[in-house]
């Protein structure tokens, strides 16, 4: 549609593949505003503990440096799933396998151990607030868009 068919009323249709999701894989409100608490503690929890390690850090091993920018990176993105709860849904699948896997790995063995002490148990505290985002996630809607609806084409 062009500019002259918008003036006089003709409504614009949003392409096939672009604009909103269809109908039946739209969420319903309460659902994306629920999201958007998990966004919300993504977003600014990181932008509050991460950005100013970034803007005033010290030069930094690579290992801190990959970790530190990765989760600034990881807060912008929670922060636009603010506006876009649905689209960003990924970040949030993302934010729970990773400390989910690290759990696993990382830290129950070396409670099971009795060796999970000191820094490694602050980061348990931290990393169990995955809670809220699991708690916030819709799974039902994951599973049918991730598992049982056909994927996009490869040609």
């Amino acid at each position: 549609m062009n500019i002259l068919q918008q003036r006089r009323g003709t409504p614009v249709q949003p392409r096939p593949g672009h604009g909103t999701a269809p109908d039946s894989d739209r969420l319903p409100t309460w659902r994306l505003n629920l999201m958007r608490v998990g966004y919300f503690e993504m977003g600014v929890g990181l932008a509050i503990y991460k950005w100013p390690e970034l803007i005033s850090h010290d030069p930094w091993e690579l290992k801190q440096g990959t970790v530190v920018t990765m989760l600034v990176a990881m807060s912008v993105l929670a922060l636009f799933g603010l506006r876009y709860p649905q689209r960003m849904l990924p970040i949030l699948l993302f934010e729970v396998g990773w400390k989910l896997l690290w759990l696993g790995v990382v830290a129950l063995p070396l409670w099971l151990d009795g060796n999970l002490t000191g820094a490694t148990r602050e980061q348990v505290t931290t990393v169990l607030w995955v809670a809220v985002v699991i708690a916030v996630i819709p799974w039902r809607h994951v599973v049918r868009q991730y598992t049982t609806t056909r994927g996009d084409r490869w040609r």
